[in-house]
């Protein structure tokens, strides 16, 4: 039988799991979740011989695991020794996989790839993902308006820290799944329209990033999609409900560990997802300069997997 099956009836995808009614239907997904998403320590690195040109075999196995768990680690064998090139293939990988890119984000260069490493530039400085702090948990983009919602991207590793730098990963669906059994009010209080907003924020170039709100949790063709951060500055939630209803939800995040997915990106690996709950620790503490030799390639786009 499938995995993505029980007694013959397929489960990958159950339009009133999300009904917070319907507790039959979320009965039935959830048991299916649980039993099919890896457990901590048991998610596999999935070979791609060629980075920019994965076959169909290592792309229905990538395709598999993002069915299971909203997301897949890759390890790329035949890459450009190149960086600059890197970047071109990796947009190749994610082109075959029929990914169209979100954003002209300020940070990108070519092909919308955005190097993510230390940095005192203008643009960058002051920003926590160009510099060796850690970084609390988040989805991608959670600040974008919704005509520019991330749902997936690639993070891919040129080269890692000396020390730390590890990523922690959370299947959003699985996030989904403790907070509505320990409090399906708070799951309405966070899918709430006007749940979260982020304020409006001035840009280097002169321009400003308008207002955000929307929801945390929210259903798009029958999918959980999932806008969050765990920071609390620059952020303000609807009501004092809503505020404890994301502390409860942080708290949940905080306590996982049967389905938490902590690794150290190395060279060639990649994580590609649909735009999954992640945070970063913080890495090379000890560099004589204050940068790190870490770069992490990335691109988001407006389509899942």
């Amino acid at each position: 039988m499938n995995k993505n099956t029980e007694n013959g009836v397929d489960l990958s995808h159950f339009s009133d799991a999300f009904d917070l009614n319907n507790l039959e239907a979320y009965a039935a997904w959830r048991r299916s979740k649980l039993a099919n998403s890896p457990r901590a320590g048991a998610m596999p690195v999935l070979k791609v011989g060629d980075l920019s040109q994965p076959t169909e075999p290592e792309k229905k196995e990538i395709l598999a695991q993002l069915g299971e768990s909203n997301f897949a680690i890759y390890q790329a064998e035949h890459y450009s020794a190149d960086e600059t090139e890197v970047g071109a293939e990796l947009r190749r990988f994610t082109d075959a996989f029929g990914l169209r890119v979100a954003e002209a984000h300020r940070s990108a260069g070519n092909n919308g790839v955005v190097a993510l490493k230390v940095s005192m530039a203008e643009h960058q400085r002051g920003f926590i993902p160009y510099s060796r702090k850690a970084m609390n948990w988040h989805t991608d983009g959670y600040y974008n308006s919704e005509a520019d919602t991330i749902r997936a991207f690639v993070l891919h590793c040129v080269r890692q820290a000396d020390i730390g730098g590890q990523s922690q990963i959370i299947d959003n669906e699985i996030a989904y799944i403790r907070l509505r059994d320990a409090s399906p009010e708070a799951v309405a209080l966070l899918m709430d329209p006007a749940a979260m907003t982020i304020p409006e924020s001035p840009e280097s170039d002169g321009t400003v990033r308008p207002v955000s709100i929307g929801p945390v949790f929210f259903i798009e063709d029958g999918k959980l999609i999932m806008r969050y951060t765990a920071r609390t500055r620059s952020i303000s939630w609807k009501d004092e409900a809503t505020k404890k209803a994301a502390a409860l939800l942080q708290e949940l995040l905080e306590s996982e560990r049967d389905y938490l997915h902590t690794l150290t990106l190395r060279p060639g690996q990649g994580i590609l997802n649909n735009n999954t709950l992640h945070n970063r620790t913080a890495f090379d503490p000890d560099a004589d300069t204050g940068s790190s030799q870490r770069m992490l390639y990335r691109v988001r786009f407006n389509n899942r997997l």
